[in-house]
């Protein structure tokens, strides 16, 4: 491990000096564009991501300007670094690469079918977590153009693209098992140690929301000797924050906590913040909220929680917070002004804290919608597929989402108006 880690360390140097000398003058546009991001490809597979995304938002930036398509498809794609969280670190320079990406597809020579793919490839993965169709559009096109060229590299590419479009429903944790069994097995059989460890890593998120705990366990593990073996410090981020999540499931609470506020401490400074953000206090409320009662939060004090730094997850939140606190009506207007969940990891878990709000407060309408988006996810661990965290199993929200609408229907048989509610 001493000497591949002495070998990143090296390459970035390299990278490094080569992108000094060309600053001096040295060669033309394009090799200078290409050490930038030959350094910055080296700072992520290092753990450096935030100045790895410098380097790439400088050549993209470049790229843009660039009068010339099979230069700008090679500097736009150039960043092949797998991804398995379904938030972007930087949503600004995810926009600006999509756009670029998007102007060079229309003026690509139709030849070009490689860059082609690539450049697709690019713009789903930038596309995570987007309610359109366009990324999954775009990975779909590039799988079957990897597959007609027959090229390991770009199925392995465009594989991850695929999977990062796998929640336009909930309950696709089948289909994301399959794609990391396939990606393991491809990656491992052409030598693409980067992406058969993002094979693993998906089948473990999609193995613990299916409850194949034991199977997940083995992922887990396989990824963590893959990058002991190729010196590969960002897996770690992932395997520890599922090595906490397997101590919630067990019921090992002060344990998951401990282990939860050890991972969220060794995130500082990773560059990473689309998924650090927020996530520390999710994973913790995961732990403190008790199991439903009837008024659909439960009896527990959830005030410590008030004034977290929960990110992007704060609408969600909100609702619960308020009905722990009291403030019900202040808890039915956060409810009802509930944007329409990122369709990622977290989506099973966001609408399970709309269904403890919307069965707290009665709201039909939030119930009904919830439980039609749940219900495909019956057989599974809410928010589970994250790795990171659960609310428990899905059939549990279910049941009480059921109970809920059948006590609202008895209460008011011709159903009544209809409250309405921005969880769409």
């Amino acid at each position: 491990q001493a000497e591949r880690r002495a070998d990143s360390a090296a390459a970035a140097r390299l990278w490094r000096q080569a992108v000094t000398a060309h600053e001096r003058g040295a060669g033309g546009i394009a090799d200078r564009l290409e050490a930038v991001l030959g350094l910055g490809r080296a700072l992520a597979v290092t753990g450096r991501l935030g100045e790895a995304r410098q380097h790439r938002a400088a050549a993209i930036t470049a790229a843009a300007t660039l009068d010339d398509p099979l230069l700008a498809a090679r500097i736009i794609t150039a960043f092949q670094v797998p991804a398995v969280w379904t938030r972007n670190d930087d949503e600004a320079l995810s926009r600006q690469v999509v756009d670029v990406a998007e102007q060079t597809l229309r003026v690509l020579p139709p030849d070009r079918l490689a860059d082609r793919c690539r450049l697709l490839s690019t713009v789903a993965l930038e596309l995570r977590g987007t309610t359109t169709d366009r990324g999954h559009r775009a990975a779909r096109e590039a799988t079957a153009l990897a597959r007609r060229l027959a090229d390991p590299a770009l199925l392995a590419f465009a594989s991850n693209a695929r999977f990062m479009h796998t929640f336009a429903r909930t309950g696709l944790a089948g289909e994301r098992a399959r794609i990391g069994a396939d990606l393991i097995e491809l990656a491992a059989r052409h030598e693409l140690v980067t992406f058969e460890v993002l094979g693993h890593l998906i089948a473990l998120q999609a193995q613990c929301a299916l409850g194949e705990l034991t199977t997940a366990d083995a992922h887990a593990a396989a990824a963590d000797r893959l990058a002991e073996r190729y010196d590969l410090p960002l897996v770690g981020v992932f395997t520890r924050w599922y090595a906490a999540l397997r101590l919630a499931i067990g019921g090992r609470l002060t344990e998951a906590e401990a282990a939860y506020r050890v991972a969220h401490a060794r995130l500082a400074g990773g560059g990473m913040p689309g998924l650090a953000d927020g996530l520390l206090p999710l994973a913790l409320l995961a732990l403190r909220l008790p199991a439903p009662a009837g008024d659909g939060i439960g009896s527990a004090d959830l005030a410590e929680c008030d004034g977290w730094d929960w990110g992007p997850h704060e609408p969600w939140v909100r609702p619960v917070l308020l009905l722990a606190a009291g403030s019900r009506d202040d808890a039915a207007r956060a409810l009802a002004s509930l944007p329409e969940s990122p369709h990622d990891l977290l989506r099973e878990a966001r609408l399970c804290l709309a269904a403890r709000a919307a069965v707290a407060l009665g709201d039909r309408t939030t119930m009904a919608y919830v439980h039609a988006e749940l219900l495909p996810a019956a057989g599974e661990l809410a928010g589970a597929g994250s790795g990171i965290l659960t609310l428990g199993p899905v059939s549990r929200h279910l049941g009480d989402l059921a109970a809920a609408l059948g006590r609202s229907t008895e209460a008011s048989p011709a159903g009544g108006r209809a409250t309405g509610s921005g969880t769409r």
